[in-house]
């Protein structure tokens, strides 16, 4: 008996060390084969002394915010880091998920359990002989026992539900990375339209109180006979138009405001003390830009989905298992007595060993078609991958065509606000030598107040759409401190 069960034993464990995993084995894709994220290449921003240039191999500091040298940003993003619920919900989550890990872990092991069970019992003797040997029909009976249950994973369905886990926990882990560059991305540019907002609203205010001056001048020369009513009329009617677009501004800014203390995790009532100017932010002169093929590594949403197809890879593989025969050993060994003190005595002992093995003959199947729709899940995993990774490629293309259109738009507008400027100042001169009417100087400080207030809203579109590089790159999490980070591999 001890033969059979040594020999048992040993071909069990030969089987355990010669078994593998069913399905397929995951390997990662390979990066898409690109040279350029544009159909030409991408030029440099030009914009005067503000002039951008792309530093191929220029890595992405793990604080790419702190590029703008700001320290107010810099406060604010830290803030929202320590106190953004979601986040914290990402941060949850995933120890969720590496906890499931854990657990999964733990059925790659024998299961032990340990019993005691105690009764106090009465032999019906009129019908039954007593069931002790001292013939007492009356007694107590403790039974002791320790039972341990394995299941074989010659064809490593447990394994792959493990690497099915993990990879979900990996992929938790890149969304939480991904939730980290969005909110630190949505700081970064709830700040920057608060500066621009700013801005706009501090030339409306400066060009109003100029109209506002205007005005009372014509209405004392209107006063004293020397203009037509119908010029105090339209200069009038031209302030009473630029009031009315402050109002909108300063909703945006409250709206602005609001959305940066939500990010901080605070309620509306209680606003970070960070306020925002253009003038205190410093646009970032090297852009680091990444080679396409490295992209795929740096990208959270990318990986994450790279994960996700891994877990669907290993459920394939776990389906594949099933349709396998499963293998069980079990053994039982305890005591039972009437008196505790006697449970493991001679005599009192028992044992037993067994296994079971187990095939599903017929299931109407439903194991088959279980695997269909693993496979098939596989095939769309592939495509999100796909559409994920096109998706990251779109975004960095979009960002280099946007800073390109930038440093043009600042170089256009810089030119229209200085030539709306010189012809508002010629205007006015004209004006007090009476050479043209006020209508003229009317239109003159309208054109030079769009020109002041699309300056400002270009100026701010490089601020925005560089940090929209960066996002788009990756953000750099990979260079983050361990404390900080959270998905370094």
């Amino acid at each position: 008996m001890r033969l059979t069960l040594k020999r048992l034993a040993i071909a069990l464990a030969a089987a355990v060390l010669c078994s593998c995993a069913v399905g397929p084995n995951f390997k990662s894709p390979e990066a898409p084969k690109v040279t350029g994220y544009l159909a030409e290449p991408a030029p440099p921003p030009q914009a005067g002394a503000d002039a951008q240039q792309y530093v191929a191999g220029m890595d992405i500091p793990g604080q790419w915010w702190t590029l703008f040298h700001s320290t107010a940003l810099n406060g604010l993003v830290e803030q929202s880091l320590e106190s953004n619920p979601t986040l914290q919900a990402a941060q949850a989550t995933l120890r969720e998920a590496n906890e499931n890990v854990a657990a999964q872990r733990g059925t790659l092991f024998p299961e032990v359990q340990a019993g005691y069970d105690f009764s106090r019992n009465r032999d019906p003797t009129g019908t039954l002989q007593p069931a002790l040997n001292s013939g007492a029909p009356i007694y107590n009976l403790h039974t002791a026992q320790v039972s341990v249950s394995y299941l074989f994973d010659i064809f490593g369905r447990n394994r792959r539900e493990l690497e099915s886990l993990q990879a979900q926990a990996d992929s938790q882990r890149f969304q939480l990375e991904a939730a980290y560059l969005t909110l630190t991305s949505n700081v970064v540019t709830a700040a920057i339209a608060e500066a621009s907002l700013r801005a706009q609203i501090a030339a409306t205010t400066e060009i109003l109180n100029s109209e506002r001056e205007s005005a009372r001048i014509l209405r004392r020369q209107f006063e004293l006979g020397s203009i037509a009513q119908t010029d105090v009329m339209a200069v009038d009617a031209a302030v009473a138009n630029l009031e009315a677009t402050l109002p909108p501004l300063e909703k945006q800014l409250a709206v602005q405001r609001h959305l940066l203390t939500a990010l901080a995790g605070r309620f509306p009532s209680d606003e970070p003390a960070q306020r925002f100017e253009l003038a205190d932010l410093t646009l970032p002169l090297e852009v680091p830009l990444t080679v396409p093929s490295a992209l795929v590594r740096q990208r959270p949403d990318v990986l994450s989905a790279e994960a996700q197809l891994h877990s669907a890879s290993a459920e394939l593989g776990v389906a594949t298992a099933n349709l396998f025969p499963q293998i069980t050993l079990t053994g039982t060994a305890g005591g039972t007595s009437t008196m505790f003190s006697q449970l493991f005595a001679g005599g009192n002992t028992f044992w037993t060993v067994g296994g079971n093995l187990t095939q599903t003959l017929f299931q109407g199947g439903t194991l088959i078609h279980q695997r269909r729709a693993a496979a098939a899940a596989l095939d769309a995993s592939g495509a999100q991958y796909r559409a994920v990774v096109l998706a990251a490629f779109q975004n960095v293309a979009d960002s280099l065509t946007a800073l390109q259109l930038d440093a043009g738009a600042v170089i256009a507008n810089l030119k229209a606000e200085q030539a709306a400027a010189e012809s508002l100042k010629a205007i006015r001169h004209n004006v007090e030598l009476g050479l043209v009417g006020y209508l003229a100087l009317l239109t003159a400080q309208q054109s030079y107040s769009q020109a002041v207030l699309n300056l400002a809203q270009a100026r701010a579109n490089r601020y925005s759409d560089t940090a929209a590089l960066l996002q788009a790159l990756g953000g750099g999490w990979w260079n983050r401190e361990s404390d900080k980070g959270t998905a370094k591999h």
